[in-house]
């Protein structure tokens, strides 16, 4: 596990990473703006499963794979940035589309929309390695540990990312005087998310 003095590192870098605007947390405000808390929240299920892949499966690359994991970075950035550019596309689209017919949209805010959002999402697979790399691995030689720890690191980013869900919820009236043009800066919010995986 964690050592206990460095708990309060861990708990501000986790804060810090989860709550920045990232794929998960502009999706989640976009679909509470537009659809309500019921599709929102749906979506959430499937983002906490999807980090809880990511979590579990940052526990076997640190402790099995370790540097060798560093060549599938690059290729899951990359199916990362085409996804983010479609969701930013849809934006754009709803954007011109009347809110009506998005209100009647039941198919957004779906469970396995979350799960691909966060089995794309480089940010927290980097996020959840470094926290093992750095407050685990050096730690603990044994599996289990380093498992536990795998196990915390789905409690910390879907927390925050029930932040952006409320504040879409509580901006929601708001959204529907200003649809388009939230929608054009979501969609362009995300084109920037997909521009940074190319930095990285």
């Amino acid at each position: 596990m964690i050592p206990t003095e460095l708990i309060p590192s861990f708990l501000f870098y986790a804060f810090i990473s989860g709550i920045t605007p990232g794929p998960a947390n502009l999706s989640s405000l976009s679909v509470a703006l537009s659809y309500g808390k019921k599709s929102a929240i749906r979506q959430w299920y499937g983002i906490f499963t999807g980090y809880t892949i990511v979590s579990i499966g940052s526990v076997f690359v640190c402790y099995f794979i370790g540097t060798a994991f560093e060549k599938y970075v690059r290729t899951l950035s990359f199916i990362g940035l085409l996804y983010m550019v479609w969701l930013a596309f849809k934006q754009f689209k709803e954007a011109f589309t009347p809110q009506e017919s998005l209100e009647n949209d039941a198919g957004k805010g779906k469970f396995t929309t979350g799960i691909l959002i966060q089995l794309t999402n480089v940010k927290i697979m980097i996020y959840c390695i470094t926290a093992i790399s750095i407050y685990s691995l050096p730690y603990n030689k044994d599996f289990f540990s380093i498992f536990l720890c795998g196990l915390i690191l789905p409690l910390t980013g879907p927390i925050c990312n029930l932040a952006w869900i409320c504040a879409g919820i509580f901006l929601r009236k708001i959204f529907g005087k200003y649809s388009k043009s939230i929608n054009i800066l979501m969609g362009l919010s995300l084109l920037f998310c997909a521009a940074s995986i190319i930095m990285i």
